[in-house]
C-alpha cells in the first residue's frame, strides 16, 4: 500500500500521511485519505479543519483527496432555518421518556457491549466489516484528542444504555462525530432521533450548523443526509489558507444528481 509520509515541526501536528486503500463508501473503487494525527488540537482550529472538509476520529483529521473522484460532498444543516416536519416531531415526542446525558466522551462495558451489538446488526443488513470489541481501538478512535469541545450524548431508556451520540461542540455549530445506538429498538427511529436532538441543542445554544460530514451518491448509509434541508454544500477542497465557500442547495437533492 503506498504510503507519503511528513514529519511536521509543529507542536501539535505529529505525523501527516496520504494513504491508498478500498473505498470505504463506493464498492470496487479506491481512494487515497490525507490524515492529520493532531496532538492538543484547539476548538479554533478543529473547526477550521471542519469547514474545509475534514473529518475528526480521536486525534485523526482526515478527509478524501482522490484525483479522479469527488463523490465525497461535505454538507451542513441550517439549524436557524430549520423546520421539522410532522413525522420528525412524532418520533420526537415518541422518545421523550428517554433519559440523556452529556458529558466528555468516556468507554465503558456498556459503550463496548452496545458498540457491538449494532455493528453486528450492520454487518448483518449492510455487509458493515465484522463488529470487533477492541477498547484500545475505541479509546483511540472516539474517546482520545476531544480537547474542550468533544462530548458524548448518552441516552437511556431507564437503567438501559440505548444509543451513544458523539459530537463537537464548535463555536459556529455542531459536527456530527459518529452515532450508534440499540438495533432492536427500530420503533423509536433512534438515528433519526439523536441528529433531531443534535438540531435542538444548536437552536438552544444558539449555533447555526450541524456539520454532517459526507454523503455519497449510492452510498446507502450516507444518502440518509441529503433529506435534512435547509443544507449547505462545500464547494472543493480548499486548503488552510483559502477561505472555504459553502453554498445553499435550493433543493435537497440539487447537487447529487450529477
Amino acid at each position: 500500500m503506498p504510503l507519503t509520509v511528513k514529519m511536521t515541526t509543529s507542536n501539535t501536528i505529529l505525523k501527516e500521511c496520504a494513504l491508498h486503500e478500498p473505498c470505504s463508501y463506493i464498492s470496487g473503487n479506491s481512494q487515497t485519505i490525507h490524515y492529520k494525527v493532531i496532538q492538543e488540537c484547539s476548538k479554533e482550529q478543529c473547526e477550521s479543519l471542519i469547514l474545509r472538509g475534514w473529518r475528526r476520529f480521536g486525534s485523526m483529521y482526515f478527509r478524501p483527496i482522490c484525483t479522479e473522484c469527488t463523490a465525497c460532498e461535505s454538507l451542513k444543516i441550517d439549524v436557524e432555518n430549520y423546520v421539522f416536519s410532522k413525522s420528525e416531531r412524532r418520533i420526537l415526542r415518541k422518545n421523550s421518556h428517554l433519559t440523556t446525558f452529556i458529558r466528555p466522551p468516556s468507554i465503558s462495558g456498556e459503550h463496548l457491549e452496545l458498540f457491538y451489538r449494532y455493528h453486528a446488526y450492520k454487518h448483518k443488513t449492510r455487509n458493515w466489516d465484522s463488529p470487533k470489541i477492541d477498547p484500545k481501538n475505541y479509546q483511540a478512535s472516539f474517546v482520545n484528542g476531544h480537547g474542550d469541545f468533544g462530548y458524548e450524548v448518552l441516552y437511556f431508556e431507564g437503567e438501559k444504555l440505548i444509543a451513544v451520540d458523539l459530537i463537537d461542540i464548535l463555536e459556529e455549530g455542531i459536527s456530527s462525530l459518529y452515532c450508534y445506538y440499540d438495533p432492536h429498538a427500530p420503533n423509536l427511529s433512534l438515528g433519526k432521533y439523536t441528529l433531531l436532538e443534535q438540531i435542538l441543542l444548536a437552536k438552544r445554544l444558539g449555533l447555526k450548523w450541524i456539520y454532517l460530514g459526507y454523503y455519497v451518491k449510492g452510498c446507502q448509509s450516507l444518502e440518509y443526509k441529503a433529506s435534512y434541508a435547509p443544507l449547505h454544500i462545500l464547494q472543493g477542497r480548499p486548503e488552510e489558507n483559502k477561505t472555504p465557500l459553502w453554498n445553499l442547495l435550493t433543493t435537497s437533492h440539487e447537487s447529487f444528481e450529477k
